[in-house]
């Protein structure tokens, strides 16, 4: 079942529960794609949906942390909440050993060595760790094993 299918098929049940909030979450997730399928106008696959989701993610993270300096836990509480709901979407996070791993895959797959290969791993890994690892995270390490 493709994830976009899956978001539909919640999104039913949610209305069957009268979970208003998780609802009120997957519509904005829905609308998020449809809108990026408008103005791309393509069909979503499932790494292109991870991808928009990550990005909901990151913009609620960015609000938490303005909205906790602005002394607004009660917004802050809302976006937690709706990353709470949107993270369930995502696949499970890989761990620093997992992305070391894959670092070290797309190294030898891209023959880098220098810290001027850079962008050349970094175009490999992103697709291949999209949704699945925090991509600073992910720069970080391969910055340090580029630069020895």
């Amino acid at each position: 079942m493709s994830l976009k299918q899956k978001l539909i098929d919640d999104m039913k049940a949610a209305m069957k529960a009268g979970q208003k909030e998780t609802l009120a979450v997957i519509r904005l997730i829905n609308a998020a794609i449809k809108q990026k399928e408008v103005d791309e106008r393509i069909e979503l696959d499932d790494a292109a949906v991870i991808a928009v989701l990550d990005k909901m993610v990151k913009q609620r993270k960015d609000s938490v942390s303005q909205y906790d300096a602005a002394n607004r836990g009660d917004l802050a509480d809302i976006e937690r909440a709706e990353m709470a709901v949107i993270e369930t979407y995502l696949p499970a996070k890989m761990d620093e050993a997992a992305i070391v791993a894959a670092i070290e895959a797309a190294k030898a797959q891209t023959g880098a060595t220098s810290p001027a290969d850079i962008g050349k791993l970094m175009g490999v890994l992103k697709p291949m760790l999209a949704g699945q690892a925090d991509m600073g995270l992910v720069s970080r390490l391969v910055k340090a094993a580029l630069n020895g």
